[in-house]
């Protein structure tokens, strides 16, 4: 390795921490055998980056580096405290394990052949029945992805620090209740499925229209969901959910290098030119979607479905919109949410005319879930803008760009908004 400059290291460590943060903690969690420890561990280990990748230049494989150095930290740190318990053996509690070989031995016995993948064994046991589902979700995508809290507050529309204190708790409670890094047995992950599968569509939805930044797309966090999704449905091939979660993905992702035209600027589904979609991705997710159709599919088969309807329809306009409405019902059944029955709102507005739509949307925005949502505004405007009522859609407009914090997103408004003002 040689020297390389400080903004070239800065931007590698950063590129380093989007890329390989969930490998790492993962990777590092086995052998600290602590969440808290091995988080401490991984943050260390980026800020040695910053010197070392500065003196002798950014290794060939960051994320090889990163792993080994966190390791040996947590391994230092759990040969530090078994010296201390030898030292001062008064204060050691009954049944304390010796040392960081016991440790780690008892990490990697348990259904070792089940799991190929160290980040997919770090999200079931984020999502262990013990926790909360809010916590079991926000405490996976903090640890595994590196969100930052404010992100996965926007996720939940949530405030940030109500985020950052369930993140908290949840550490807590790992810790007070003695929660294992372990590979759950195979009776045990049926009960923890959903979480995780919650999980990883959250990472993807968060990776495919990121919450702020210039860039529309986190392509890592979508490459990190695809990649899991995979592992996941090699691991439970019978699980119709799992196969409709990756359909969905696949189909939705389709969509990503088209969703900007040539010069940044957002293109509306309506308006993508459908021949430019990632063929492969559309057909293996078709594929997937085709295994369920005897099936009983929840919230994410439901999902896939209705992105399937997209992806046979040739164009915008020729989409089976009362089929969709139907698949809305369903999904509504299945997964009672707010955003979803914003999402049917839309779809509402093909079958029975944007005014009738505006009311659903209306009755959501009263309703107060929806509180801070900036799709809840931005979808208001354009139904407001389609009713010709220029001067409440502008206001609409304006509520959705203080709420928006992507460059892409913000930049569409805006010329919306112009365009409203306009008339």
């Amino acid at each position: 390795m040689t020297a390389d400059a400080p903004g070239d290291v800065e931007a590698a460590v950063a590129e380093a921490h989007r890329r390989e943060w969930g490998f790492v903690l993962a990777a590092t969690v086995r052998v600290a055998g602590s969440i808290d420890l091995a988080e401490e561990c991984v943050q260390d280990a980026y800020g040695a980056a910053l010197d070392t990748w500065r003196r002798h230049g950014v290794p060939r494989s960051p994320g090889a580096w990163l792993t080994t150095t966190a390791r040996r930290r947590a391994l230092d740190v759990l040969r530090r405290e078994r010296t201390l318990r030898r030292k001062l053996p008064l204060l050691v509690e009954p049944g304390v394990t010796d040392g960081p070989e016991d440790a780690v031995d008892g990490l990697g016995d348990l259904d070792e052949d089940v799991f190929t993948d160290e980040r997919l064994r770090l999200v079931f046991t984020c999502c262990h029945p013990a926790l909360a589902r809010e916590a079991q979700v926000a405490l996976t995508l903090r640890l595994l992805c590196g969100l930052t809290t404010a992100e996965i507050a926007a996720a939940f529309l949530v405030p940030e620090a109500t985020m950052a204190a369930r993140v908290t708790r949840a550490k807590k409670k790992i810790a007070a209740a003695n929660i294992p890094y372990r590979v759950p047995g195979a009776t045990e992950l049926p009960e923890r499925l959903d979480a995780v599968l919650t999980v990883l569509h959250l990472v993807f939805t968060t990776g495919h229209t990121a919450p702020s930044g210039d860039e529309l797309v986190r392509t890592d966090l979508v490459d990190r969901a695809l990649e899991l999704a995979r592992v996941l449905v090699a691991l439970m091939p019978d699980e119709p959910e799992v196969r409709g979660l990756l359909s969905l993905m696949l189909l939705t992702d389709a969509r990503r290098t088209i969703r900007l035209d040539d010069h940044g600027r957002l293109v509306l589904l309506a308006d993508q030119d459908r021949s430019r979609w990632d063929r492969a991705g559309t057909v293996e997710g078709l594929d997937l979607l085709r295994e369920l159709h005897h099936s009983r599919v929840g919230r994410f088969g439901v999902q896939a479905a209705i992105a399937g309807e997209h992806a046979v329809a040739s164009s915008y306009a020729e989409t089976r919109w009362p089929r969709m409405l139907a698949l809305y019902d369903a999904l509504l059944r299945e997964w009672p949410s707010p955003v979803v029955a914003l999402n049917r709102a839309v779809v509402l507005a093909e079958v029975a005319g944007p005014e009738v739509a505006l009311a659903e949307v209306d009755r959501l925005a009263a309703d107060g879930r929806l509180a801070g949502y900036r799709y809840l505004a931005a979808t208001r405007a354009d139904l407001l803008r389609r009713l010709g009522r220029a001067t409440e859609a502008a206001a609409a407009y304006r509520e959705a760009l203080e709420l928006s914090d992507n460059a892409a997103e913000r930049e569409f408004l805006e010329g919306r908004l112009a365009e409203t003002r306009g008339r």
